[in-house]
């Protein structure tokens, strides 16, 4: 996008008044949207966004500027305001800009470009159709969204690194209403992933969307949750909600270096039970929080945070890394060039174990199943956590009973993973767009099926269930 020699005068006016480290991040997006609701097409809207983000960093501080302005001399403006805030010597550069290869590749088969409007819009209808189509009298709205973005970024560094990268994503969700007299439930269902409209070959449209619309008819029959304290096992297909919310965001090292995590000095520490391990890994193929380089150019890699109940890592950024002068492991990202990068997550999973989903289940006397989570609130300084529950069942003998509706999971993150007792041998992803200091990033998270021995469920009918879990 910019020649090479351009962008080692932009860094050198970077750090013309000092500073320890310089970056440039480039970046042009292309996005298409199409909304659907009322059983009509209502929105289709496609842009591009293009612009530059320019850093300094100078001891445990950071100076940003953008522009949208990619000539030399707006690239320049930018690059002399943020060389301001440094202090010390001149840093002479000799830069090379050497250009990085990636630790993993991945290919698109249909890049969103490729496809015609019209075949993005034939998906989202054909959605709305099959969700309207699982009970027309119940069904009162379905909305239908899709959505695209191809971005290509440039990034170059004062330590002679420079990358180019593309990514592309695609999501598609279908949130379904449905009422019986008084009686209103929502089921919802999304999908996506690093990858162009090949998603759909997967991921079918109308399956998507009957998903969603049987969830919400079958929350209309549902009986009240109980409340009280029990036992609960989180289905795999229940993604990952609870290792992203309640432990993920405390192992990010900008929280962990504040104080703000609950994680903070436990470095080397048992922090879970034995049958853990946390797994941040962007390398996954066509997973939605993939990506080949983060945002500041390191390789994106596996990273093992928690092992066998022993929290080994944390994920890093360029900044946080040298506050521990230790290097980034590739978790430094930005929602676009008008954000600086922080420690972000990728895909974050709790790794499967051996043992079937169903003996779990069969293992627990009484409880509560869970499906589908809904949305919550976490404090990451302490790991208390509030999750609404969007599909969950009572157990009782060992078997899947009826479903119940109005439950909650209130908790602690780290002690729920101290008190998980199997793990089961398989793997649930969702995506989502995660929001930390005013910027979204494209996230997966996933875990297997897991039983909890105790948690505080919260509900409408109290008394029942009050089981246990039946040691393996």
């Amino acid at each position: 996008m910019i020649e090479k020699q351009i962008l080692k005068e932009v860094l050198d006016t970077a750090l013309a008044n000092g500073g320890d480290f310089a970056d440039i991040f480039i970046e042009e997006k292309r996005s298409t949207a199409i909304g659907c609701e009322d059983g009509r097409v209502e929105r289709v809207h496609s842009g591009v966004d293009i612009g530059a983000g320019i850093r300094v960093i100078c001891r445990d501080a950071t100076a940003y500027a953008y522009t949208n302005d990619l000539s030399r001399q707006g690239l320049m403006e930018a690059a002399t305001i943020v060389s301001h805030a440094a202090q010390g010597n001149k840093k002479e550069l000799n830069l090379d800009l050497r250009t990085l290869k990636p630790l993993v590749d991945f290919s698109f088969e249909e890049r969103p470009g490729d496809v015609p409007t019209g075949r993005k819009v034939a998906v989202v209808e054909a959605a709305d159709r099959a969700a309207r189509a699982v009970d027309a009298g119940q069904i009162k709205q379905v909305i239908v969204g899709y959505g695209d973005v191809v971005q290509n970024v440039t990034i170059a560094n004062s330590e002679g690194d420079y990358v180019e990268d593309e990514r592309i994503r695609t999501r598609f969700l279908v949130q379904a209403v449905a009422a019986s007299g008084p009686t209103i439930q929502t089921g919802y269902e999304a999908v996506g992933g690093l990858c162009g409209f090949e998603l759909f070959k997967s991921c079918l449209p109308e399956q998507v969307a009957e998903t969603a619309a049987r969830r919400a008819v079958e929350m209309l029959k549902a009986g009240p949750a109980p409340a009280g304290k029990m036992p609960v096992v989180l289905a795999g297909e229940a993604g990952g909600t609870m290792v992203h919310e309640a432990c993920g965001h405390g192992l990010e090292a900008d929280l962990v270096l504040k104080g703000l995590s609950v994680y903070a000095g436990k470095k080397d520490q048992v922090v879970a039970s034995e049958e853990i391990s946390v797994i941040d890994d962007a390398t996954l193929s066509g997973r939605y929080g993939s990506y080949r380089f983060d945002d500041e150019g390191v390789p994106a890699r596996k990273v093992k945070l928690i092992d066998k109940g022993v929290l080994t890592d944390f994920m890093y950024d360029r900044l946080n890394a040298f506050k521990e002068n230790r290097g980034s492991n590739g978790h430094g990202r930005r929602e676009s060039y008008q954000h600086k990068p922080i420690p972000r997550m990728g895909n974050t999973y709790i790794a499967p174990g051996k043992t079937e989903p169903e003996k779990i289940i069969r293992e627990v006397k009484s409880g509560l199943l869970v499906k589908k989570m809904g949305g919550g609130q976490v404090n990451t300084t302490t790991g208390d956590f509030v999750f609404d529950v969007a599909e969950g069942y009572l157990i009782r003998d060992g078997e899947v009973g009826p479903m119940v509706r109005g439950a909650t999971l209130t908790g602690n993150g780290p002690e729920v993973l101290r008190i998980v007792e199997m793990v089961g041998s398989d793997l649930g992803f969702t995506i989502g767009t995660c929001g930390k200091d005013g910027q979204g990033v494209p996230v997966s998270d996933a875990q297997p099926t897991i039983a909890v021995r105790q948690l505080i469920v919260g509900g409408t009918k109290h008394g029942e269930p009050n089981g246990k879990i039946r040691r393996i």
